[in-house]
């Protein structure tokens, strides 16, 4: 408890606060992000608040970003959610802050900031918002748009609840969330909904998966296959989940190839761990869901023995 008071104290303390989360979002990025800056707009409304970051590359439903001057950085307080090594943030300029606060649910291999609250056992930070909230609600107050926002997070790194992260707390969390007034129908419909363009490249990827007999898969996404499909980077996380629907996969690695030649390599598991492989790779992530990147083939097939050797050795356990 003393981190969250620590952190409020600060929040407490400056009249500016600038929100940051990392590049290429996911639903729990702005979330968590956007939840917060929404909570503290409504609970502190003489200071100022920002959200902050590049492209929301297609969650525009959930929420926009905003434009701030290095100036307003001077004295205040930046506080980064959902992101667990400092060059994912999104803009650069998190540094220029006074203080600086980190909040994330991945595990803790970077512990910048002035204050760190990590929690790993949490299905999302958006869930930690959550739980900040209700450490304080005779001090806070939780607006529906944040309820919405909050909720979507969690939506979406549970797999709609789906994922082991998902614990009694989180459901639990999940149904106060859900008492507050917006439209959750509408908000999963918009979470799970794809283009076409994206439902074409599915077929592609169940197609072109390769399993071999430790159940470790593969697909390899180039950048021919994302022009012919009408697709961009980061339409393709649509994709990511769909080899573990089939019951021989047991861990898996999607290959996309980028503009400028490497991979970029999202790892996901039903049990052998996966991070340890993504930290080898320049990346990272959570034991059954985490990313990295490939220079070139030579290292994506080097990642997908190491799949491999993961699942042998889960199965022999």
């Amino acid at each position: 408890m003393s981190v969250r008071n620590d952190i409020l104290s600060m929040i407490k303390s400056y009249e500016t606060i600038i929100i940051h989360r990392h590049q290429r979002p996911d639903p729990d990025a702005i979330g968590s992000q956007v939840g917060l800056a929404e909570m503290l707009r409504a609970s502190f409304p003489k200071k100022t608040i920002y959200q902050v970051g590049g492209p929301v590359e297609g969650l525009e439903f959930l929420a926009v970003m905003e434009d701030v001057e290095d100036s307003v950085y001077q004295d205040a307080l930046v506080i980064v959610t959902d992101t667990a090594n400092s060059p994912r943030i999104s803009d650069n300029r998190y540094s220029l802050g006074e203080k600086l606060i980190k909040i994330d649910h991945h595990p803790n291999d970077e512990p910048y900031g002035d204050l760190v609250w990590v929690n790993t056992n949490a299905s999302s930070c958006s869930e930690m918002i959550m739980d900040f909230y209700l450490a304080f609600q005779d001090e806070l107050v939780l607006t529906d748009n944040a309820a919405r926002l909050l909720y979507a997070g969690i939506v979406g790194d549970t797999g709609r609840f789906l994922y082991p992260a998902t614990t009694a707390h989180t459901l639990e969390v999940a149904a106060v969330l859900r008492g507050y007034a917006f439209d959750a129908t509408a908000l999963n419909r918009e979470l799970e909904q794809i283009s076409m363009s994206v439902a074409k490249l599915a077929g592609y990827v169940y197609q072109n998966l390769a399993v071999d007999a430790v159940g470790a898969g593969k697909v390899l996404i180039s950048q021919e296959k994302l022009t012919e499909f009408g697709v961009v980077d980061s339409e393709t996380a649509a994709v990511v989940p769909l080899p573990g629907t089939i019951d021989e996969v047991l861990a898996w690695g999607l290959f996309v190839q980028q503009p400028e030649g490497y991979y970029r390599v999202r790892l996901r598991s039903k049990g052998p761990v996966i991070n340890e492989i993504a930290k080898r790779h320049h990346g990272g992530g959570h034991p059954l869901a985490s990313g990295a990147n490939a220079r070139d083939m030579d290292e994506v097939n080097e990642i997908y023995a190491e799949i491999q050797q993961a699942c042998q050795a889960f199965r022999k356990e």
